[in-house]
Formats: structure tokens, sequence, C-alpha cells
């Protein structure tokens, strides 16, 4: 058994920089729980860095001042010092400051969620709320292993709401990327639920289909289109227009765990147990590429089975090209989505989750000893043509750019049936 096809050279592929690590310290607390990193989390406007550093504990720290830390080149140190405090600098009306919170229970989700006061709250009660979110609020929802989601104001660290509904580990959570401050999360309950905070965290609905775990979700980025994955080989798209299931997507073989939209919305990447990354025409429910993470790839039957090559985690870079993914054979892949194999490699042991930073340009990936360590990411100038690509597929579907009066060619680099 090998990680990479017997055409490819491993020593070929390149090695990603390790710019730095986070450590766990020894807790604070009674040690009720393991020190796993399940979660990793970038703020939307990349003011902040969270991670669970196990124990009970969620660390926030301002992510200008996390990359301070690491020895970086003075040249790129700089140039990307420059687009972060840009971030966070006047026109953020606070200033951003560490923070360590126990939350009081085992971690398993994180998620940001920033508001947009414009954006109408889909809630009936609209004449009064305990809290009013300005511009400038930014959110931290933590998702517990008692079955609560805790709601923090990121700036201060002060808990704002208490959500209780849940009946086993939140696995999951994930905001609506519109500013709505629509909030669901994944559930061992095996439901999914919808929170609208700008109610004061009313539960707005129950999504019921999943017959095991859900172990995450994802919004599209027009917030429209909900993904959700978990045990059984369950991958779901809901319309949360009307909150109802609209497509399974069938083609995995044993338990999926991790998922994530393109920054178009026309691609959606999913990890499973079986050790594929599938990456997906969510409009037409079919299968653009397979990423296989171990040779000869697992028959059906024996996909299920432990061999050392479990995915356990994948994220699209915002650059739309890029997407990692990290497995039990301690290996941080980084693929293009115009290549089958993976363009840089790095080592990672035991290693649970990863996410890109907001501008791209470092991975994030957390490992079962509360620790988090970070790479450079692969760097390309996007080219002209993918570039109107992804304008073109934020605005339309895919069964809408079949119907334009184009060559078949520019048709099939727009559903990226081509690359």
């Amino acid at each position: 058994m090998a990680s990479f096809p017997e055409f490819v050279n491993e020593a070929d592929i390149a090695t990603s920089h390790l710019i730095g690590e986070l450590s766990t310290p020894a807790s604070p607390f009674i040690q009720k729980s393991g020190r796993e990193t399940w979660t990793v989390a970038f703020a939307p406007d990349g003011s902040y860095l969270a991670w669970s550093q196990g124990h009970r504990v969620v660390r926030l720290i301002p992510w200008c001042r996390c990359l301070k830390r690491f020895l970086l080149d003075d040249n790129e140190k700089n140039k990307t010092n420059k687009v972060l405090l840009r971030q966070n600098s006047s026109e953020n009306q606070k200033t951003p400051g560490e923070h360590t919170i126990d939350c009081g229970d085992i971690v398993w989700g994180l998620a940001f969620g920033s508001s947009v006061p414009e954006q109408q709250s889909r809630c009936v009660n609209i004449g009064w709320h305990r809290f009013k979110f300005g511009e400038d609020q930014l959110l931290l929802a933590t998702g517990l292993g008692n079955g609560r989601i805790k709601i923090w104001d990121a700036y201060t660290g002060k808990l704002l709401l208490n959500l209780m509904d849940h009946t086993e580990v939140v696995r999951d959570l994930t905001f609506a990327p519109d500013g709505s401050l629509i909030l669901v999360s994944a559930s061992r309950d095996k439901t999914l639920r919808v929170w609208d905070l700008k109610d004061d965290g009313n539960m707005m609905k129950v999504l019921k289909g999943h017959p095991n775990w859900v172990y995450c979700c994802a919004f599209s980025p027009d917030s429209s289109v909900l993904c959700s994955v978990g045990a059984g080989k369950a991958v779901f798209l809901w319309d949360m227009n009307k909150y109802a299931m609209i497509h399974k997507l069938e083609g995995h073989n044993n338990d999926v765990v991790s998922c994530e939209f393109s920054p178009d919305g026309a691609l959606l990447a999913t990890a499973s147990y079986d050790t594929r990354v599938i990456v997906w025409d969510p409009y037409t429910a079919t299968v653009l590429l397979d990423l296989g993470h171990l040779f000869p790839p697992p028959s059906p039957i024996f996909a299920g089975g432990a061999n050392d090559r479990w995915v356990r985690s994948v994220s699209f870079s915002h650059d739309g090209l890029h997407i990692a993914s990290i497995a039990d054979d301690k290996k941080v892949r980084f693929w293009r989505i115009d290549c089958s194999c993976p363009v840089e490699v790095a080592h990672l042991s035991n290693g649970l989750c990863c996410a890109f930073s907001t501008d791209g340009r470092v991975l994030a990936a957390g490992t079962r000893d509360g620790s988090i360590f970070f790479w450079d990411t692969p760097r390309n100038v996007s080219s002209l043509q993918h570039l109107c690509r992804m304008s073109i597929r934020r605005l339309m579907s895919t069964n809408q750019v079949k119907k334009l009066p184009i060559p078949v060619k520019i048709l099939e680099y727009l559903t990226y049936q081509i690359f």
C-alpha cells in the first residue's frame, strides 16, 4: 500500500514550509477531557485565530500578533502583516485582544460569525431583543460535548448566549456568510438545528434525515445551500430557503467527516474515512474529482476498515484553486483542482482538522495533543480565465451556465468539466 500512485515519485513533490506552531500549555483546570484540537477557525475579517486546545479551553489570538511570532523571512513577513494590519486598522472600532475561554465542557466545534446590520433577521419577533448587534460585531460559537452551544463576544471573551436543545455532542457549527447571524449546528443526535442569533438565539428549524451521527456542515457562499455530512456515507444538500433536502450525494464508501464549498460555490469537497476526498458539482450531484490517499485504492467492501489513511479534514483555499487535506498517514496534502496528485506535502502526526487563513497564505492544522501547526501555502497567480470563471460561477448555477450560447470547450471549462 502506498500514499501516492505508481506514476508519482514522492521525492518530486515539494515539501511545504512550516512557519510555526502553537503548543498547548498544562491545563489550569481539572482534566475532565483530552487535549484534542477538534477545530481551528479564522475570523472572516482575518482579525482572529481560534482553536480548541483541549481541557474545555478555547484560545483566541489576534492573527496579526500570531504571525509576528513565527520565523518568516523579513520580506514575506512584512508583506503578510501589512495586509492583516490594514484589516485591523482604525476602520475597526474595537482592538483585538487575546482571550482564553473555559467553555465548561469538551469543545468539538468552533465558528466565527459577523453581523451586517442591514441584513434582515428571519425571526418573527422583531420588536425587542436582548442583544443589538452592530456592524463591528464578531461572535464566536462553541459546540460542546454536553450538547450545548455557547456564543461569545470575540473582542471581550464575554458569554452572550447559551443555546440548549441538542441531546448529544455538537460536532460542528457554521454561520451563514451573508451576515444574517444564522447559525447551523451539527450533532451526534442525528440532527441539524438552525438558530437565529439576531433573535436572541431562537431555534428556527430542525433538519432531520441523517440516519447516524452528523459530523460536519458548511454553507455555500451565497448562504442558499447547506451541506451536511455524517456516518453511513451521508452527504446531504439542503435548500436553506425552504429548509428541505434537495440532494443525497452518493460516492463515498465510509463515514464522511468534513466538507467545504469552493469560494464561488461551484464545487464541494468532502473528506471520508474511505481514504478519499471527492470534489462534486453540488448543482448536478456529480463527481468531478476523486483525490485518493491510498494506492491501490481499497475496494468498497474494505474501505470501512482501519487502514491508516482515513482522511480527517478538508479545506478549500480562497483562491478556488487549492485544496488541503489531512489524513492518518501523517501527511498534510496540498492539491490543485487541475491535478490528481498533491503539489505539496507536509509531515503532521495525529492531525485532526485544518483551515486556510482568510487571505489563503497560511494553512493551520490541529492535532490530538492540542497544538496547531502553520504552513506556507502553494503560491500561484490565478489565470485570467480562472478569475473570470469564478466571477461567473458566483452568479450562475451549472444549469444556468449550460443554457448559455457558448462553445462547448468554454462550457466545459465554466462547469469544471475541464480545468
